[in-house]
């Protein structure tokens, strides 16, 4: 069976292999989102996609069939519902607290329903997304095949925010999944700065700075232990509470209104549920339920006249989901691997790579200024020497021999500092001669006659100076690590100041779970026991209640057969004690 390839294998082992490699590549490729940049692979490539058709804020939408297609086509191959699924998620600002795009069009509700068909919804990058991927042209990341060898695609974003600490993110793998939640964008740029200026900080003074989640539907985070406990190891759970406002109508009667949601719950079940608690005569104290149907107001419930809005309250609390928990688990792929992260983990990850970041962009820029003054010098040295330049190229026969004369003829280094020359990396000294390289004697062909004239001599030289302080100035960060983690503060204090919003979720103290006693209304009762150990609970004020036909106060009625008839105690033969409570 050799010559047809064929090979017997065990089963067990190549299924354990299989799933092996299959489970790595949901865990790295699909579900986890990277510490950098804290976007998955999918919506890397949508966000990079719209970058490529020029998607900016300040201009046009695209529909999002168009943005889909392209995501698939060159960098996604998987299906376009799961492609156009994430799109949809970046837009909702109910699901993200800073939305990376902008959706124009039906993009859904939080009440669950559907967004509309691609075909009819459009959409481009917000500011927020475009800072992610600031600098990408710069070689500030590394850039990598597509799956078709057809293009290239970035292997992270630069993130010129923290968007892993700041949208947080949810994802299921392979044995193992993340939920790590939203922060507010100004505490958590406040906290890596406070890091990067005392790289020992404990976890309460960072608090200091990083209050705990900001989930954008708002609500009240009940207590500080879960907060401490995922900030500390990376692993907690957050209880969530909805607000409730109680007000009163012009006809006196009492009204709920939910204003806030916890994160992720869906207002219609919650409706849904409150409905299905009155039918059940769970809550007896409601008497209508309206969906106003608007950002601000969720959903108004008017109470009966006796009713106890706060008793009513407790109840929605304990019994649907306007009190929920989040299970804290950050968990993010870092150097390749699945790592969970403290909070002071994904800070000093997030610096490393800001730092990197910068430098390679200083390396860049750095080589860009070093050609332009390789250039300039050769504009500065033919300038010098004119007369000797145009006979050169007037007297050859080609651009190629005028180009071979060129790199022929010397300066002394001399000549070149006494022009201000200073920088000569890209020029090649020859003993105490300054020879030409090829790109200078290219940039001296291509120059045009109204650039001979002094006014652009002098232009060429304050260019060149300028680059001077340019080029020194970029190896200085490059040799200066404060400098580097000064331009990364300045960098993310000047996104603080263009996008942060007012935190909207309230972190409140609690202590501890609702008690029974807390769903029940605090009413006098009257308890009546007889000779016979027979007990009976009365509201107080039914039993001030004079029944017909009878006397006295209504309590209890007599054994006997017909259990329906009720006595007034003036008429019992033995009266019942009774106690007040």
């Amino acid at each position: 069976m050799e010559n047809n390839r064929i090979k017997p294998v065990d089963v067990a082992s190549e299924l354990s292999t299989s799933f092996l490699d299959y489970s790595m590549s949901v865990i790295i490729s699909r579900a986890l989102p990277d510490v950098r940049d804290g976007l998955k692979p999918s919506q890397r490539r949508i966000l990079y996609a719209m970058k490529e058709l020029n998607l900016s804020p300040g201009g046009k939408t695209r529909k999002c069939s168009k943005i889909v297609g392209d995501t698939m086509g060159n960098y996604h191959p998987h299906g376009d519902a799961a492609i156009y699924g994430t799109l949809v998620n970046m837009a909702q600002d109910w699901s993200m607290r800073d939305i990376l795009v902008i959706g124009q069009g039906n993009f859904g509700t939080p009440d669950g329903d559907p967004p509309a068909a691609a075909r009819y919804t459009e959409a481009k990058l917000s500011g927020m997304g475009v800072a992610l991927m600031a600098d990408l042209d710069k070689d500030t990341v590394d850039f990598v095949p597509t799956y078709d060898n057809e293009h290239t695609e970035p292997t992270v974003f630069p993130s010129a925010f923290p968007n892993l600490l700041v949208n947080g993110g949810t994802g299921i793998a392979v044995g193992m999944a993340t939920n790590m939640p939203p922060h507010n964008l100004g505490e958590v740029v406040d906290g890596i700065c406070a890091v990067i200026d005392n790289p020992h900080m404990t976890v309460d003074e960072l608090r200091q700075y990083i209050k705990g989640p900001d989930f954008p539907t708002g609500g009240d985070v009940l207590g500080f232990s879960g907060i401490d406990s995922y900030f500390r190891t990376g692993r907690g759970s957050v209880r969530i509470r909805g607000k409730i406002d109680m007000e009163v109508t012009d006809s006196g009667k009492d009204l709920l209104i939910i204003r806030e949601v916890p994160y992720g719950v869906n207002r219609a079940a919650l409706q849904e549920r409150i409905a299905e608690l009155y039918k059940d005569k769970i809550l007896t104290d409601i008497s209508g339920i309206r969906d106003l149907s608007d950002e601000k107001t969720c959903i108004e419930i008017e109470l009966k006249r006796d009713a106890r809005p706060q008793v009513v309250m407790n109840q929605l609390y304990k019994l649907t989901s306007m009190e929920t928990s989040f299970a804290v688990n950050m968990l993010a792929i870092h150097d390749n691997r699945p790592k969970t992260l403290a909070m002071m983990d994904a800070i000093n990850f997030y610096i490393e790579h800001r730092r990197e970041v910068v430098v390679r962009r200083t390396r860049y820029l750095l080589g860009d200024a070093e050609k332009d003054a390789e250039r300039l010098e050769a504009f500065l040295l033919a300038l010098h020497h004119m007369d000797d330049f145009i006979s050169i190229i007037r007297d050859s026969k080609n651009r190629d021999e005028a180009r071979e004369r060129l790199q022929n003829y010397t300066f002394s280094t001399q000549t070149a500092e006494s022009l201000g020359i200073l920088i000569r990396s890209q020029a090649s000294i020859q003993g105490d001669r300054y020879v030409f390289t090829e790109r200078q004697v290219n940039s001296i062909l291509d120059l045009r006659l109204y650039q001979l004239t002094a006014l652009e001599n002098d232009k060429i030289s304050g260019e060149y100076a300028e680059l001077l302080v340019r080029i020194k100035d970029y190896l200085d960060i490059l040799a200066n690590e404060s400098r580097v983690l000064g331009i990364v503060k300045d960098e993310l204090k000047a996104i603080k100041d263009r996008y942060a919003t007012p935190r909207v979720t309230r972190i409140i103290p609690f202590s501890g779970d609702m008690a029974i006693e807390d769903l029940i209304p605090n009413d006098t009762m009257i308890v009546t026991i007889t000779h016979s150990g027979y007990i009976k609970r009365t509201n107080s004020a039914e039993y001030r209640v004079q029944a017909r036909g009878g006397k006295g106060v209504k309590a209890a009625t007599t054994r006997g057969p017909k259990r329906t008839q009720r006595r007034t105690l003036s008429n019992t033969c033995s009266p019942p004690r009774t106690t007040t409570t």
